[in-house]
C-alpha cells in the first residue's frame, strides 16, 4: 500500500483542503507550533500556494495557510521540506 507524502502541495491541500478537514487542522497545527502567550489557531484559510516576489532577486514563498489566532491576529504557516538528497 502506498500513502501521499503530506509534504508535498498536492498531498497536503487533499487531506488538509476539505472545509471538513479544518479542525484536524487546527488541532494538528496548535499541537506542534507554540505561539506567543500560547495563543492558539482559531480559524484557518489555506490558500493558493504560490507567491510571485514583489522584488527582483527575492525568493518564491509557498504559503500554505493564513490562520487567525484567539487574539485575532493573523499569522502566516508556511510548509518548508528540506530536500536530503
Amino acid at each position: 500500500m502506498k500513502f501521499l507524502d503530506v509534504k508535498t502541495d498536492y498531498a497536503f491541500k487533499k487531506v488538509f483542503g476539505s472545509e471538513q478537514s479544518h479542525d484536524i487542522l487546527i488541532s494538528f497545527l496548535n499541537a506542534i507550533i507554540r505561539f506567543n502567550d500560547d495563543l492558539k489557531i482559531k480559524s484557518l484559510e489555506i490558500v493558493d500556494p504560490y507567491n510571485i516576489p514583489m522584488i527582483k532577486g527575492m525568493k518564491d514563498s509557498f504559503v500554505d495557510v493564513k490562520a487567525r489566532l484567539e487574539d485575532d491576529s493573523l499569522v502566516i504557516i508556511e510548509m518548508q521540506v528540506l530536500n536530503k538528497a
